[in-house]
């Protein structure tokens, strides 16, 4: 192949993967667990011996991967265990899964049905699928083979993992967000939590299908967004928040300058003139770190039509605030909170940690003033992901910021297969934002709002 030789110790001989496959591809009992480790150890440390692995990674392509693969099935031959020709390729792959990939979580990251991989400890995995959480079989030899894999993922992006940092945000390649906490912090050993994205993320239509929300739900979130009115996305953990704000702001106009803010680097945009901010963590010394609020600030210099913060969880809050009052309308942006009511107290507290001694009675009419919209979304029981409130602000209330519900959905059961049950309504009242619409030539129709849809 052409390979140079040398030693590179990529893989510890004694880290070599594990990896018990689904039951309808498992081996005879006879040759599954210690068989298969003595061979991937004893393959790991010839491969050693002859590859230079180092250079071989920075390859990346086919070829090298083809080359590499056969290379291992003849060591994997010669060891002179009794496997079928599937069983020796599937160890091959395995092996070739640690040189270039993530080994064992190779097969979760390409399985495109999978949006979050959970390895708790070493020997439990779980994924989720349709909203719903399942164990896996997957399992690593040790908790050092996790810690390699671990260092792997930091290392590729610059970052450290070690116990004076045993806390770390990181991306892959394909954009998902990773998540590591080690010990002392985590008690059991080694967490590792990745949440993935899809390569083409889902549109409009996409969560029409899946019932998310109705047509008449989505006609009216258009209109806002064209209408340039200010929007806040609110649900809990993986209730599909970032899915949904990559939805409406489908709806902006190519003709406008969009700039995104986020913690991690996630949202999709299909818009040509889109400028991404991303968040910077301090270094090793705990300085250069660069906050969501530093980022607000200076998009507000850089002439946007459309500031999108993929989240606030801090004191940017009140600078998000600023900007929707100050000419910057048409903004989005998504916040953890259990309700519409809950939304706007996190925002109120997140304003707050900025230490500006602001009234809460002025911060309460600034809230009022800046967001027009709060969409709520919930994960079900059953995984479904739902839009369970439209609700629009219509002002203050002596000291309370007042709000009405313009489309609702109303669980109403469980059917027999475990489906939740319920209908997307619309409440009758007409939104004060209506006359924004109508000024925009944007009209309401009113049979928008007089629909029942059972689900």
């Amino acid at each position: 192949m052409g390979v140079p030789t040398g030693s590179i110790p990529e893989l510890p001989a004694n880290a070599a993967p594990v990896r018990i496959v689904s039951p309808a591809d498992r081996t005879p009992l006879q040759l599954l667990g210690r068989a298969q480790q003595e061979v991937k150890s004893a393959v790991h440390r010839q491969l050693l011996g002859k590859i230079d692995l180092e250079k071989l990674i920075f390859m990346q392509d086919a070829r090298a991967r083809q080359g590499l693969l056969g290379i291992i099935l003849q060591l994997v031959g010669e060891q002179g265990t009794p496997f079928s020709a599937s069983e020796r390729e599937r160890l091959a792959k395995e092996v070739l899964d640690e040189v270039f990939g993530l080994g064992p979580l190779e097969p979760l990251l390409q399985d495109p049905t999978i949006s979050d991989v959970l390895v708790n400890t070493a020997d439990s995995v779980y994924v989720e699928r349709g909203g719903v959480l399942e164990k896996t079989s997957v399992v690593f030899k040790d908790t050092s083979h996790l810690m390699h894999i671990i260092e792997k993922i930091v290392s590729s992006v610059g970052r450290r993992v070690d116990e004076s940092s045993p806390m770390v945000d990181a991306r892959l390649a394909d954009g998902s967000r990773v998540n590591v906490i080690i010990p002392p912090l985590a008690v059991d050993g080694p967490i590792l939590s990745i949440r993935r994205f899809g390569t083409v993320p889902l549109t409009a239509d996409d969560l029409l299908k899946c019932q998310e929300y109705i047509p008449e739900m989505l006609e009216v979130l258009q209109k806002a967004v064209r209408a340039r009115l200010n929007i806040l996305v609110s649900g809990g953990t993986g209730s599909g928040k970032t899915t949904l704000l990559n939805v409406l702001s489908g709806f902006i106009s190519e003709r406008e300058r969009i700039v995104t803010i986020e913690d991690s680097a996630e949202l999709q945009l299909k818009q040509q003139h889109v400028v991404r901010l991303e968040c910077r963590p301090p270094n090793v010394e705990g300085k250069g770190g660069v906050k969501q609020r530093e980022l607000v600030i200076n998009a507000l210099r850089m002439r946007p039509d459309r500031i999108i913060v993929g989240e606030v969880r801090g004191e940017e809050a009140l600078d998000m605030l600023q900007a929707m009052n100050t000419g910057h309308d048409g903004s989005i942006t998504t916040v953890h909170a259990n309700s519409p009511r809950d939304a706007l107290s996190r925002i109120e507290t997140m304003s707050m940690m900025a230490n500006l001694n602001i009234p809460e009675k002025a911060l309460r009419q600034q809230i009022s003033a800046a967001v027009h919209i709060i969409v709520q979304v919930a994960r079900l029981s059953d995984g479904s992901r739902r839009v369970t409130h439209i609700s629009e602000i219509t002002g203050n209330s002596g000291d309370m910021v007042s709000m009405q519900d313009i489309f609702l959905f109303e669980k109403r059961g469980i059917g027999p297969n475990g489906k939740v049950l319920g209908r997307f309504y619309a409440t009758g009242i007409v939104p004060k934002f209506a006359e924004k619409l109508r000024a925009s030539g944007i009209p309401l129709p009113p049979s928008l709002l007089s629909v029942s849809v059972d689900v």
